[in-house]
């Protein structure tokens, strides 16, 4: 049988009111009691790794997280993502994401993430579609964004209330439009008041503020660009909302600080890495079955049928 390629995964999920749940990897023993999760509850979901994992973690290489995610893969559960590759990093530095994203698609990376967000619409259109036109030689995917997902800069938030009533960084639904039409994206990461968690040495084990997401935005923003939408941070967003952004456009639901955070915390408190290993495996039974309600997920998205939901 055929492997379901990322794309075909992740429309499914689009198609049929589910979702496909990413998780970041900033330390490599966090791989395999993720995929052990996935499997143990018949679930799917995206192993990730974004640049700024082994920049400012130390998740190593995109070699590296590629060759231990070949050790403990399950075609039946997994699939391997590159999430953010920046154009202007959180640091406000330029990078070569070209270089970054060739490499991945030649280690096999299943899908890519370019990240232009921080650029003008024009720009960020150009930075997509050439990424885009990369991705077509393998016949992979490529993630974008639009609209300001705040976080990871450097410095204290704002207020979260004042980031929300104000909808500052929202993506915008008439860009969205124009952005997924000319830059060739398949999918669409978008801001409707959702925040990455912090990632500066003394930001890295707070509390996340407790984000909501505005559900008429996201509608919005599904019916302007008719394809499957990305939510970041989904980390600390009240389970409701998180089921009703599913019914209104969302298909990828990336989480990075939920399962980071007991990582780092049982290793600073002197536990071993296996101890922090299944601080790891507890969090992602309680993700996969209380928050994200995706048990038994994997024969659905892995499926070939057509059943859809109206949107």
């Amino acid at each position: 049988m055929a492997t379901l390629r990322t794309d075909a995964i992740v429309k499914n999920a689009w198609r049929r009111g589910l979702a496909v749940p990413g998780f970041n990897i900033p330390y490599l023993p966090m791989m395999a009691p993720v995929v052990q999760a996935l499997r143990d509850c018949d679930s799917f979901g995206l192993i990730m790794v974004a640049r700024l994992e082994w920049i400012k973690f130390s998740s190593g290489s995109l070699r590296a997280i590629r060759d231990e995610y070949e050790k403990v893969k399950e075609l039946g559960h997994t699939r391997l993502h590159l999430d953010h590759v920046p154009v202007i990093d959180e640091d406000n530095l330029r990078v070569d994401y070209a270089a970054v994203i060739s490499e991945a698609l030649a280690l096999g990376y299943e899908s890519v993430m370019v990240d232009g967000s921080r650029l003008p619409l024009a720009e960020n259109i150009a930075c997509t579609a050439k990424v885009a036109a990369l991705a077509k030689d393998y016949g992979v995917p490529v993630e974008a964004e639009l609209g300001a997902v705040m976080g990871h800069e450097a410095g204290p938030l704002p207020p979260y209330e004042e980031l929300f009533a104000s909808k500052k960084g929202f993506t915008d639904a008439e860009e969205a439009r124009r952005f997924v039409a000319e830059s060739g994206a398949d999918w669409l990461s978008v801001a409707i008041g959702n925040i990455h968690g912090a990632i500066s040495a003394a930001g890295k084990q707070k509390e996340k503020p407790r984000a909501r997401l505005d559900i008429k935005h996201l509608a919005l923003l599904q019916k302007a660009t008719g394809v499957p939408l990305v939510l970041h941070g989904g980390t600390g967003i009240a389970a409701e909302y998180v089921q009703q952004a599913i019914k209104h456009g969302i298909a990828k639901i990336n989480v990075a600080t939920a399962i980071r955070q007991p990582y780092e915390r049982t290793l600073a408190q002197g536990g071993n890495t296996a101890a922090a290993q299944q601080a790891v495996y507890d969090t992602m039974l309680t993700i996969i079955r209380d928050e994200l309600h995706i048990e038994g997920s994997a024969p659905k998205l892995l499926s070939t049928g057509r059943e859809e939901v109206n949107r």
